[in-house]
């Protein structure tokens, strides 16, 4: 059951990585497609069916020491919703069919959260709560989704409101939901026990996921208040991050030391990746670099990928690799090493174009073309990893999961 369920999570991500090189290759050549509608489909089977079916995996595979067919049945029903989003939004953006299957995957979260509440074991209470904050964010982050409807009746999509809402809905999945479930995963593989530090870096993460949102709000709501909001949940975010260092980076290092190259590059690349990602939204404390952020599209794309391949996608990919999942060889590792050198020469073009827009110096020489040629790799080297798994003779399913029992080890 595990190895069908990885297998569709990187199909379906394979097909999102599709649709953005389909969403470059139209600034080329020009399509008969709907750029918008591609870019929801894309968007959606990126975030909903590759990263959220692949915690959804994680979560039951290490959490929930019981198994019951209802897990199962709830998984194919959410890719179900995934695949109805996948064929309707190309076709008619926001519309009956693709809005019918988005509410289906909403029930669908909300009923797993319900089982996996009700259902996980996990006596190691720093990762409990963590797994209980990302799901609460999970939820949350849904508000969002119910606001568009009135958002849109009352004040037009053009409205704050109505942009609020997104702002609201992203902020809460990417760093609430999908960033804390990989830290709970991540500390769940590295046995990293309670401590003062522990319960620290919790408070500081929690409150400063809520109070970093004043981000987005100023961006169409700008009130003096909001900067310095966003100015305390960067400091808390910050504090958070010291001791999220000082936490993982004895037990880590043990990890990293093991002879898996591949292993090896993934993590420091997501740990790297995180790092910039935090830097960056350090940075938008300062006013002009926050309206610029907002102004160029090509650093929010960016600011979106880096977060989503590169922190989240790359953690991922080191789960599975380290739970042996996907077996290390000469495939894999040729698939991974096109992942990242796709996610690393798209980002630092991104970038480069929106500071080329930003200083007035125009635009890189065939800037398209050459972005286009580089986010080949990104699906190219999922197709590797994907073949690579499917030809693979184990699966490594016997991983380190919760158990009843647990052993405090004295120093």
């Amino acid at each position: 059951m595990l190895k069908h369920r990885v297998t569709t999570c990187l199909v379906n991500f394979f097909i999102a990585a599709i649709m953005g090189l389909l969403l470059r290759y139209a600034f080329i050549s020009g399509s008969i497609i709907n750029y918008k509608y591609l870019m929801h489909a894309h968007s959606h089977v990126a975030m909903l069916g590759w990263v959220y079916l692949m915690l959804f995996t994680f979560y039951v595979h290490y959490f929930v020491p019981e198994k019951s067919q209802r897990y199962s049945s709830l998984f194919w029903t959410t890719q179900a919703a995934v695949i109805g989003m996948m064929l309707s939004f190309p076709l008619q953006g926001y519309a009956a069919v693709s809005i019918s299957f988005s509410t289906l995957h909403i029930f669908c979260s909300y009923v797993f959260v319900y089982r996996i509440w009700k259902d996980m074991y996990i006596n190691n209470p720093i990762i409990k709560t963590l797994v209980r904050a990302s799901l609460i964010f999970m939820l949350v982050s849904t508000i969002g989704v119910w606001c568009l409807g009135p958002a849109v009746g009352l004040l037009g999509q053009a409205s704050a409101f109505y942009q609020i809402a997104i702002q609201f809905f992203l902020h809460f999945q990417f760093n609430g939901w999908f960033l804390i479930a990989v830290i709970a995963i991540l500390f769940h593989k590295l046995k990293i026990k309670p401590s003062k530090d522990t319960h620290l870096f919790l408070r500081f993460l929690i409150f400063s996921t809520v109070v970093t949102f004043a981000l987005p709000i100023q961006w169409f709501a700008n009130h003096p208040l909001l900067y310095w909001f966003n100015g305390l949940g960067i400091l808390l975010q910050l504090i958070a991050l010291y001791y999220f260092i000082q936490i993982v980076k004895s037990p880590l290092k043990v990890k990293i030391s093991q002879p898996s190259n591949s292993l090896n590059i993934l993590y420091r690349f997501s740990l790297m990746c995180l790092l910039i990602k935090i830097v960056l939204q350090t940075l938008s404390i300062i006013p002009a670099f926050s309206s610029t952020v907002y102004e160029h599209h090509n650093f929010v794309i960016g600011f979106i990928h880096l977060t989503m391949l590169g922190v989240v996608s790359g953690f991922l990919f080191a789960f599975l690799f380290q739970s042996k999942i996907i077996s290390i060889n000469v495939l894999s590792k040729l698939g991974v090493s096109l992942f990242l050198l796709g996610i690393i020469s798209t980002e630092l073009i991104l970038f480069s174009q929106g500071a080329l827009w930003y200083l007035e110096q125009g635009m890189l020489p065939h800037y398209f073309s050459i972005l286009f040629i580089a986010s080949i790799l990104l699906p190219l080297g999922i197709l590797i990893l994907l073949i690579s798994y499917k030809t693979q003779h184990y699966y490594g399913t016997k991983t380190i999961k919760t158990t009843r029992r647990f052993k405090t080890v004295k120093p």
